[in-house]
């Protein structure tokens, strides 16, 4: 197997002009670009591969987790039915997630209503520059 060579030191120039050499520069900094974005564009279609089988793994597990969630109910119920009726018994579990569900949600509005600030700056410098804007024009 031959190996492949390798020049010894920089090129010898001394016989091209100088538009040849600046030629040859600019076509190597083009191919250089080129394989530059190629390589991008491999890396972000395996990094966006593995996104979405994570994602197609983490919706997976959600399914899991509800049919989980739901059998446990059921077996809660029907345990329960053995010392009261069983309709009594499906209304106490669906109370009981009901009331998990509000908390659930109070607690999330909460936190959204805490993670998007109104941008208080933001709207005193618009309001400044409106008050600009109706001076400029009076």
């Amino acid at each position: 197997m031959s190996e492949p060579t390798v020049p010894a030191g920089p090129p010898d120039v001394s016989e091209r002009s100088f538009g040849e050499l600046v030629g040859e520069l600019s076509s190597d900094l083009s191919r250089l670009v080129r394989q530059e974005i190629q390589l991008a564009k491999v890396e972000t279609r395996e990094d966006l591969a593995k996104a979405g089988r994570g994602a197609g793994l983490l919706g997976g597990a959600g399914i899991a987790g509800l049919l989980t969630l739901l059998f446990l109910s059921l077996a809660l119920m029907f345990a329960l039915a053995d010392v009261m009726d069983v309709g009594w018994a499906a209304l106490i579990i669906g109370v009981v997630w009901g009331v998990v569900a509000a908390v659930l949600a109070a607690a999330g509005r909460s936190g959204l209503r805490q993670a998007t600030p109104p941008l208080e700056q933001t709207t005193e410098t618009l309001k400044e520059d409106a008050q600009w804007v109706r001076r400029q024009n009076s």
